[in-house]
């Protein structure tokens, strides 16, 4: 833990005591979020947005805490733009197509610290740091419900501030600056500044910020926008292939909406944890006979290998806390940078991809009646497990499958041996029966049927 973080234990002792106590006194089996780890309150005492701040580069840590940052950085002004430089700016392209916006999850990734002369590089910058990500599942087998749009920032120098001591300052589009809150690793972003890029693009279910950088660090802003929809922005520096393990990381809390599953030991204030129940899916105060008894949280996959190594329990310490709380595996990404997700975070992951992402979409508009000559098509995103496994695809008339249509992802009206005048409702269902998935409310929602109606 850096020394500035240190430093404020003695100020973060009596709130985290106070909210645990809080915690402590609440109904019995309500849900309660631990509170934040030790680290500086930031301005204002509290104000300003919640980031988390990455663990350090000669460390294995995911994370150290949070704190609260400037949701405007260092307020600098807008980077001074030539009128060439001002034509460049702004541009949108979609970098990876895999459908409609209101089908698949959508990532926008913008770039800072890139001048107009380096948007190129920006741009195989974003695609290098794309197939970092797809390469740690579960995003390699669902990289196909995923879209990512760039969105050229140029910025007047290049370069972010910070780098590589706290006197470098440049004049930079999102104001992306390292030593944020005086932590040399924690790399914040002007968030209005962000915004103004992120709405150029058609949707944003993710932020991803990428600084020409090579130097060690990120954040993870994972408070959803109120205005844009997007779950969270990750920060990283492109040039640094740890920083991209920070991104995959903070998307464990913004998709996944896990906790984190590190702890501090020898801090005041998070030796034990005496709250409630949490309501994050990879925390517990049950031990695994007590979760196995009382069929709750990660229950299903108790005594599973899991891909992080090791079994599936509950292992003690978690959510901050040295003990009193249990996370699934001994070394996931939610608390070791370089470990995939374990089995319950790859569950929740997959849920968070399909809560913006659908397993069928129409490409057949469905608003009007299809007569003889057209042709019902939908798209099924193709998964890339190594399995081979793909979504089912199943097609009905009226209610009654057809199942020499299975599999396919079209049907022609002239295919249905319709002998009569009425109108008829042709249904396709596709559904992913991933074995990652074992909770049954989450494996409704990898489920999607389009209807039409259709008629001689």
């Amino acid at each position: 833990m850096d020394a500035s973080l240190r430093s404020t234990l003695r100020a973060a002792l009596a709130a985290a005591c106070t909210t645990a106590l809080l915690l402590a006194a609440g109904p019995l089996g309500t849900a309660a979020a631990a509170p934040p780890p030790p680290a500086s309150a930031g301005p204002g005492n509290g104000a300003g947005t919640r980031v988390e701040v990455p663990g350090p580069e000669d460390g294995t840590a995911a994370g150290s805490g949070h704190v609260r940052v400037p949701a405007a950085g260092k307020a600098k002004k807008s980077p001074q733009l030539s009128e060439a430089e001002r034509a460049a700016d702004g541009d949108v392209a979609k970098m990876v197509d895999n459908g409609p916006t209101s089908d698949r999850l959508d990532i926008v990734v913008v770039g800072d610290g890139y001048t107009a002369a380096e948007q190129d590089r920006f741009h195989a910058d974003a695609r290098a740091k794309w197939a970092e990500i797809t390469a740690v599942e579960p995003y390699s087998t669902y990289r196909n419900l995923f879209n990512v749009w760039t969105v050229d920032a140029v910025s007047h120098d290049s370069g972010v501030s910070g780098d590589p001591t706290p006197a470098a300052v440049r004049d930079t589009a999102l104001g992306s600056y390292f030593w944020c809150e005086d932590i040399e690793r924690l790399l914040c972003i002007d968030q209005p500044k962000v915004d103004a890029y992120v709405a150029k693009a058609p949707a944003a279910d993710l932020v991803l910020v990428l600084s020409n950088s090579a130097k060690y660090g990120g954040a993870g802003y994972n408070e959803p926008s109120a205005t844009l929809g997007y779950e969270g922005i990750s920060t990283a520096s492109a040039g640094n292939a740890k920083s991209g393990q920070v991104a995959i990381h903070e998307t464990g809390h913004s998709l996944g909406k896990l906790a984190d599953e590190y702890f501090y030991p020898g801090t005041p204030g998070y030796e034990k944890y005496e709250g409630a129940e949490p309501a994050d899916s990879n925390t517990s105060t049950l031990p695994a006979d007590r979760m196995a008894a009382e069929r709750a949280k990660w229950y299903r996959w108790l005594g599973a290998e899991s891909p992080d190594g090791g079994t599936v329990g509950a292992y003690e310490g978690g959510g901050y806390y040295v003990t009193g709380l249990y996370r699934p595996t001994d070394g996931s990404i939610m608390r070791v940078l370089g470990k995939p997700f374990n089995l319950p975070g790859t569950e929740a992951m997959i849920a968070g991809f399909y809560q913006h992402a659908k397993v069928a979409a129409p490409l057949t508009p469905t608003g009007r009646t299809l007569r003889l000559r057209n042709t019902a098509k939908v798209s099924v995103p193709r998964l890339a497990g190594a399995d081979g496994r793909q979504p089912e695809v199943r097609w009905y008339l009226d209610g009654r499958e057809l199942k020499r249509f299975a599999g396919r992802t079209e049907v022609a009206v002239a295919e249905l041996w319709l002998f009569d005048l009425r109108t008829h409702k042709l249904s396709v269902t596709a559904e992913d029966r991933t074995p990652s998935v074992r909770d049954p409310k989450i494996a409704r929602t990898l489920r999607s049927t389009v209807d039409w109606t259709v008629r001689l």
